[in-house]
């Protein structure tokens, strides 16, 4: 059991995740999945590139100004910027929180080749010990939730990653680490923005039920959730100002008060696409959370597609990062339009929430 001070600590730890004005960068990509992003500018995936690649992003000039928290994966936590300070004592030197990665992929689930359960729990103690050791101060762990016409999902399957989900987060907060909590329910097919709703109430339903049951103390994590929001392939879009009314009424529905920051993943959709609803749920006032983002492809893919591996775009690269993430800081307090997206650098901040 942890005693009060060390709740504390936690609790302070999750406020500053999602600090006004500032959200998460998802920079945990697993080999693999860095190397679909390589292949499509034509990057080799080799471990020199994913460093210089993830040294451009961290090193961006200004960036603890919108950045709390970054998100490593296992080989980028012990990797070091080219003057060989560590990655995690340079994100330390300015304020921005070294976070990892700990789920190690999926699995079918019940011989499933759509429904998916995540894996890792086998050793996670003695990893987030270690990850400890290596300065993380908070980890991510992803469940997927997949829909498919009305017999998908199962309630077997969300029980099982609400179960996983709960006991990875009570083994964070044992190791001092806050537990980023990410049931994501998938906008792949063609459902409507009414089924998604459905399924994220149900979803986040069973996590809540299973983090209580373990005792996981609220106030000392975060949670990263999907938006409620129309699959990708779906006929009838929903607008920005649908998603934000249909995710802020499911979630007043069922995420506890004490719960002190939602940090929303960006599941697929476009870098502006993201940044207009996270704009639109924070036009909405009365929220108990505070409302951020976490984010890995729309934060990076404009600066990916700049850098392209060459070296003379370095600073360039960085520019279209540091804006990506200064639109979504505005985003964060309702302040962001479509307008700034071609505004250049000349985009004002305002005094965050």
């Amino acid at each position: 059991m942890l005693d009060q001070n060390q709740i504390n600590q936690l609790h302070e730890i999750a406020l500053a995740m999602v600090a006004p004005g500032k959200g998460i960068l998802a920079a945990d990509e697993s080999t693999g999945t860095i190397k679909k992003r390589f292949d499509a500018v034509g990057v080799e995936s080799t471990e020199e590139n994913r460093r210089a690649y993830r040294q451009m992003l961290f090193t961006t000039p200004g960036i603890e100004e919108f950045i709390s928290g970054v998100i490593l994966y296992d080989e980028t936590i012990r990797q070091t910027a080219s003057d060989g300070t560590s990655f995690v004592k340079f994100l330390q030197s300015k304020n921005i929180l070294p976070g990892i990665k700990v789920d190690t992929g999926t699995e079918d689930f019940n011989g499933s080749e759509v429904e998916k359960i995540t894996k890792g729990l086998e050793d996670l103690p003695q990893r987030l010990k270690e990850y400890y050791g290596l300065g993380a101060r908070f980890a991510k762990w992803r469940a997927v939730i997949t829909i498919k016409a009305e017999q998908l999902p199962t309630s077997e399957c969300i029980l099982e990653n609400a179960l996983r989900l709960a006991q990875y987060a009570k083994d964070c907060q044992q190791a001092g680490l806050v537990p980023i909590v990410e049931p994501e329910v998938l906008m792949d097919g063609n459902h409507t923005i009414e089924r998604c709703a459905v399924v994220t109430l149900e979803t986040l339903k069973q996590v809540f039920r299973q983090l209580k049951e373990k005792e996981v103390i609220l106030s000392a994590l975060i949670l990263k959730p999907n938006m409620v929001i129309s699959a990708k392939q779906c006929a009838n879009q929903a607008t920005f100002e649908e998603v934000a009314q249909w995710t802020l009424k499911i979630f007043n529905q069922v995420i506890p008060s004490e719960v002190p920051g939602i940090a929303f993943l960006s599941g697929g959709q476009s870098d502006a696409q993201a940044t207009e609803n996270l704009n639109e749920i924070n036009k909405i006032i009365g929220s108990p959370w505070r409302m951020s983002f976490s984010y890995g492809r729309a934060l990076q893919a404009p600066a990916l597609k700049v850098w392209s591996g060459q070296a003379e775009n370095f600073a360039a690269a960085q520019a279209a990062f540091y804006k990506r993430a200064k639109l979504n800081s505005l985003a964060r307090n309702g302040a962001y339009s479509q307008a700034m997206e071609t505004a250049g650098g000349s985009v004002e901040l305002i005094s965050q929430d």
